[in-house]
């Protein structure tokens, strides 16, 4: 055990992570965004056709300029975010720098645009740390245009379109014979469906939180709800959007996205609202876990002034005997008696034993 953690052991306050909370709540639109741009940028690139398919790497923006127009469909995902690079992409695409401003941007709420020539959607992938036991996001930007995907990512050590990219490697995929708009779908559906491998993660969580509780319910449990509480504000906040923007892709009019495709993303549009009703019952789980917490607190409470209140009535009778045989006056009944002393003492102990049959008789104990 480290000594962090002997402290946190002998001092329970110190588990109620108030940083995590400001973290949380830290939004402010009206101050101007503050992102540390990075040191250097990764541009992966699938160029593809029904019967072609070629991937590069690249460590230069300019790379991406011949794809435009190419007669293939081309996913370009950029990892690592700098303004410089963004802006020039974007003026090579023809895309609107509100778009460009948007993908700079921190910290925004998940939200669909649709300005001409792209259909531009933010969202965030999320991740769960098994080590802090929280809920880590990723933000990312998709642009769906005519025959080409841009992505921007902003860390290139994971994601969740390994899949993607594997279908986009078998020949007669749907992938490889479908259009720019169905990838777009395809990466979209990856990230709603990893959404159900966090709540799965946090769902085992509150399990095991929960019979740690009805065990033994002390500080540590209380921290652990509160803590868990944060993480589904998390969610919310992060999965509840998602359900416009997939709503705006079933509804747009936009020749971009062809009609045999939105039947997908209606399906995309189902597994978001069954997954906000999850994260609604996670949290109904986690009201019903403090009232536990509070419950047992209460019972244990309970328990221990019904020993206190037996005691003290058990101990009444010797406290009344000894306090009339303790009287000063000049005549007390067995005062001088050869065995007064043991008359008193046999009476303080005969009546606390009938006190405990009557009791257990009567079934208060």
């Amino acid at each position: 055990m480290t000594g962090s953690q002997y402290l946190k052991f002998l001092n329970p306050l110190a588990l109620f992570n108030t940083k995590r909370t400001r973290d949380i709540f830290k939004v402010n639109p009206t101050l101007p965004p503050e992102r540390k741009e990075a040191d250097h940028i990764v541009v992966k690139v699938f160029d593809y056709s029904n019967s072609t398919l070629s991937e590069s790497t690249y460590d230069t923006i300019e790379a991406c300029n011949q794809f435009n127009n190419n007669g293939n469909i081309s996913w370009i995902n950029i990892d690592g975010i700098r303004k410089k690079e963004v802006e020039s992409l974007c003026n090579h695409f023809g895309i609107h720098y509100l778009i460009a401003e948007d993908i700079l941007s921190v910290g925004q709420r998940p939200k669909m645009d649709e300005i001409n020539p792209v259909l531009y959607c933010l969202l965030n992938m999320l991740y769960f740390n098994d080590q802090t036991g929280t809920v880590e996001t990723e933000q990312i930007s998709i642009l769906l245009g005519k025959d080409f995907v841009i992505s921007y990512q902003e860390d290139a050590s994971r994601d969740v379109f390994d899949s993607v990219r594997e279908k986009l490697r078998i020949a007669d995929s749907k992938l490889r014979l479908s259009g720019a708009d169905y990838l777009c779908y395809a990466m979209i559906d990856m990230i709603v469906d990893n959404y159900y491998v966090v709540m799965d993660k946090i769902g085992d969580r509150i399990e095991m939180l929960e019979e740690r509780i009805i065990r033994s319910s002390n500080k540590r449990s209380l921290a652990e709800i509160n803590a868990l509480r944060k993480e589904l504000i998390v969610l919310k906040r992060n999965v509840g959007p998602v359900r416009d923007i997939i709503n705006g892709f079933v509804r747009t009019d936009s020749s971009l996205l062809e009609e045999r495709t939105r039947k997908y993303f209606k399906d995309i549009y189902d597994h978001i609202v069954q997954a906000n009703d999850l994260v609604e019952s996670h949290r109904d789980m986690m009201i019903n876990l403090h009232d536990l917490y509070v419950s047992n607190v209460n019972l244990k409470l309970n328990e221990v002034m019904k020993v206190m209140t037996i005691v003290t009535c058990l101990l009444a009778p010797a406290t009344v005997i000894g306090g009339i045989f303790g009287m000063n006056f000049d005549v007390i009944p067995y005062a001088h008696e050869k065995n007064g002393f043991f008359i008193a003492t046999t009476l303080m102990i005969l009546v606390p034993i009938i006190m405990v049959f009557i009791f257990r008789k009567r079934g208060w104990f």
